[in-house]
């Protein structure tokens, strides 16, 4: 984990977000900075620690009277970028439509921390489109079988094709 787990204020951080984990989620990357999000419509920071587990991205900042925190599966984020300005790192993504943005971060390593989101992400993604291109196929062949009933191609034709869009 690239995450500096010796500073004080990310230790204790982490330590409280680790009892909002799931039983066996595993922390593997992580940043400390300002998440900014609206609280009942007005725009608000919340000091606290991204964490990626291996399941998801989950927001955790202690309060001093409780704690605020969200989660992120990482099926519902479809792009990550970050970049460098003068108070630290920034850090945005997108889930379920809605812009996430994290600034002033300057404890963790933002960019292993992008990259394992990346990973996960594409995971996804690669998962969901083998999904896509097997049906697309039978949906295929589904198409040339009703081209077959009508008498526009040949059996030959279709059991070619057929063998092609299946790997037969």
């Amino acid at each position: 984990m690239a995450l500096d787990v010796n500073n004080k204020k990310i230790s204790k951080q982490l330590k409280f977000a680790k009892e909002h984990l799931e039983p066996g989620e595993k922390v593997m990357e992580g940043v400390f900075g300002a998440y900014e999000t609206k609280s009942l419509g007005n725009d608000t920071v919340k000091n606290g620690i991204f964490l990626a587990t291996d399941r998801r991205l989950f927001f955790y900042g202690k309060r001093t009277f409780g704690f605020d925190s969200e989660s992120f599966p990482y099926s519902n984020i479809s792009s990550i970028e970050f970049g460098k300005k003068a108070m630290g790192y920034t850090l945005s993504f997108y889930a379920s439509g809605n812009k996430v943005n994290m600034k002033w971060i300057n404890y963790g390593d933002v960019a292993s921390f992008v990259n394992y989101v990346k990973t996960k992400m594409n995971e996804k993604n690669k998962s969901s489109s083998e999904s896509l291109t097997e049906k697309s196929a039978v949906d295929q062949v589904k198409e040339m079988k009703e081209l077959l009933d009508m008498g526009i191609i040949s059996l030959e034709e279709f059991e070619v094709k057929k063998k092609q869009l299946l790997d037969l």
